[in-house]
């Protein structure tokens, strides 16, 4: 894999194209509706974006009608992975840190349920942060 693929995924407006993508086959009318909202340019500046990701293989395009059909292409995004992996080591014991620390949780929260929640703690409702010392 060439460092030439960090170029072409380096752009935020390709790496947003391409999450759309992922979620499967887009017309470039609608690609191009949601990235101009988001990122306040163009459609021919969506349009160069979408040519890079065809020219470089991060996308594929068929005709269906007059639209323009674009989808992901996997190979060069499995090239990336297997550069990548010579530095898994560095986050992948830190996410399954994170992973038995969810797991914890879980339980100790299910076990305080079972117990009739009698714990002493508030739930804590999603995206807020607990307050500590009251």
């Amino acid at each position: 894999m060439s460092v030439h693929a960090f170029d072409v995924l380096g752009d935020p407006v390709r790496r947003r194209i391409l999450e759309l993508l992922a979620d499967g086959e887009q017309a470039a009318g609608a690609i191009s509706a949601i990235v101009q909202e988001e990122f306040g340019i163009s459609q021919p500046g969506v349009s160069q974006h979408l040519r890079v990701l065809r020219e470089n293989g991060f996308a594929t395009v068929r005709a269906e009608g007059t639209r323009r059909l674009y989808a992901v292409d996997p190979a060069p995004l499995r090239e990336v992975d297997v550069w990548l992996e010579r530095y898994r080591r560095f986050w992948t014991p830190h996410l399954d840190a994170l992973a038995t620390e969810l797991a914890r949780g879980k339980r100790a929260r299910r076990m305080a349920g079972e117990s009739g929640g009698a714990s002493g703690a508030e739930p804590v409702k999603p995206g807020s942060v607990p307050e500590r010392g009251r």
